[in-house]
């Protein structure tokens, strides 16, 4: 059975129209299937869970990264996979790096059902699809037993498990889940002159760090706050996805 996790968000009035051309589309294409409604009283692991053990077999995410983190977060290690509907212009970037570039384009998606088993992201005990970022000013990276970088300047961490589109990196670096590796970016704003700043990037390949900050939390998905100390993993290939043909890797 498909069951669809619709976000707390979309319970306005002004997504009514959307949800309901959504669902006729979904019906013509034979993936018709359960509509579960978060609220803010519903929790999203207990309902994925519960669906799961009654014989769930695919978990759609409605909704933006918040959503599709969220139920990743209960999918993450079984077999069951997860379909992401996007809604909204903002915040959506995991669907567009899976190749789903709108809501009416992720039913055609659904409907063709093509499965990737990609990597997740880990920061201690949650998971991240997309990626998790920090400021650099007192984030203190330790890469390994040997050496821990921190970054003085002002600037933006990323840790990349798929890229983002409004993220530019390198040419020459490409950003694969399903290799078991995540891309750390470090990139900072270096002054020239009163006119001119230039930015500079460091990429780094890494399987493990640990990232501390004092005053800053660490990001997952753009939407989950994590408290620091926070030990960085991956988990090769642990969570079936359902992906377009566009996807950029």
């Amino acid at each position: 059975m498909n069951i669809f996790i619709y976000d707390s968000f979309l319970n306005h009035k002004k997504y009514d129209r959307l949800l309901a051309r959504l669902e006729t589309r979904l019906t013509d294409l034979g993936l018709n299937g359960k509509i579960t409604r978060l609220s803010l009283t519903r929790n999203t692991g207990d309902t994925v869970k519960n669906e799961l053990k009654r014989g769930a077999t695919t978990i759609i995410a409605v909704g933006n990264n918040k959503t599709v983190n969220q139920v990743a977060n209960s999918l993450y290690g079984t077999a069951v996979p997860l379909g992401v509907i996007p809604v909204g212009e903002k915040n959506n970037d995991i669907a567009k790096s899976l190749g789903i570039e709108s809501a009416d384009n992720a039913c055609d998606i659904l409907s063709a059902r093509l499965l990737a088993r990609l990597d997740v992201g880990m920061a201690n005990h949650a998971c991240f699809l997309g990626n998790a970022s920090i400021v650099n000013q007192g984030t203190v990276i330790n890469m390994s037993n040997d050496y821990t970088i921190e970054a003085e300047t002002k600037g933006l961490i990323h840790i990349f498990n798929l890229t983002a589109v409004h993220i530019k990196l390198p040419p020459k670096v490409r950003v694969t889940p399903e290799d078991g590796i995540l891309e750390l970016a470090i990139s900072s704003q270096r002054n020239q002159n009163i006119f001119s700043k230039k930015d500079d990037q460091s990429i780094f390949k890494i399987k493990k760090v640990a990232i501390d900050n004092a005053k800053a939390q660490l990001m997952l998905d753009g939407t989950v706050p994590i408290a620091l100390p926070a030990e960085i993993s991956v988990l090769k290939q642990s969570l079936n996805v359902i992906v377009g043909k566009n996807r950029n890797f």
